[in-house]
């Protein structure tokens, strides 16, 4: 029998949520996501409404202003989030992006007590530095699917650029934040590849997404994935890195349903309000979810 077999017997969240407890206790840390740039992105990953073979109907915009990143960042404090995350599309960010984002960053800091996350692209050892310097406290690049399933995903970049990207995170000295896109055609043998990968990049936090498949997108319509199954794969992502931050990230409203609250046992991280492109729970109905569930809230912990 398989690890992931193994792991996930039904409703095991409960059964694994002594290792949550035992490292994180009964707090939830909230997340909120800026999307600073949309659509125009080069690459071709199936899943994206905003990669260049997706004819989905987003808005497409440039880098928004300084002013605006400073907004989210209040908008993010009134959502009771402790980590604001700005993200980029685009394959990877150029000099003028890093500064703009650099000069937001270091102004979020003078004024607020919020971790900064960037998840800007592909990056340089230059640019990793300048983030670095100017106070960014993680640095955001998914592996998204196992090695063995990566070029059915995506043949624009490679599953290994994306590692050294998270290399050179690391060696910037900034917090590596890795994870996963389940249901896009991996096996559970790769599913317990991508936990172990992780553990091996040592991930601080892990963002365990469910493909939300969108229309007008080469994945539209691929569902794989039941409620049971979303549960099985966090109990298993907390089986193998115990210590760490896993998140249950995009599609969670769509694929876990009514069994949301059950994911908080294995995880402890959301983000609250909206995705890139798709909506999110409300954040009242977020709040009351962790309240109901006697957990609370964690303000500003990396």
């Amino acid at each position: 029998m398989g690890l992931f077999q193994y792991v996930v017997l039904p409703w095991s969240s409960l059964n694994y949520f002594q290792d949550r407890k035992k490292y994180f206790g009964r707090r939830v840390k909230l997340n909120m996501i800026l999307n600073a740039k949309s659509g125009l992105c080069p690459e071709n990953c199936s899943y994206c409404s905003q990669s260049i073979v997706s004819e989905a109907p987003i808005d497409k915009y440039p880098l928004l202003s300084k002013e605006t990143i400073l907004a989210g960042a209040e908008e993010a404090q009134r959502r009771m989030a402790g980590t604001y995350c700005i993200v980029m599309s685009g394959r990877r960010p150029s000099n003028r992006e890093i500064e703009q984002v650099a000069d937001a960053v270091k102004e979020i800091r003078k004024t607020s007590s919020l971790k900064i996350c960037c998840c800007l692209g592909f990056l340089t050892p230059e640019h990793a530095k300048v983030l670095t310097e100017a106070g960014v406290h993680r640095y955001n690049h998914n592996l998204n699917t196992s090695q063995e399933n990566y070029e059915r995903i995506c043949t624009t970049h490679t599953y290994d650029d994306r590692v050294e990207t998270i290399e050179r995170v690391k060696c910037a000295g900034m917090s590596p934040c890795s994870g996963v896109i389940f249901g896009m055609g991996e096996t559970d043998e790769g599913r317990v590849d991508m936990a172990f990968s992780l553990k091996k990049l040592d991930a601080d936090s892990i963002p365990c997404n469910f493909l939300n498949p969108i229309d007008d997108t080469p994945l539209a319509g691929h569902r794989e994935l039941t409620p049971n199954t979303c549960l099985k794969i966090l109990d298993m992502m907390r089986f193998v890195n115990p210590t760490k931050e896993i998140r249950i990230a995009g599609g969670r409203e769509v694929n876990l349903g009514s069994l949301q609250p059950l994911g908080l046992y294995a995880a402890n991280s959301i983000f609250v309000g909206d995705y890139l492109t798709t909506a999110g729970q409300l954040p009242d109905a977020d709040w009351q979810m962790i309240q109901d569930l006697g957990f609370e809230i964690e303000a500003c912990a990396l």
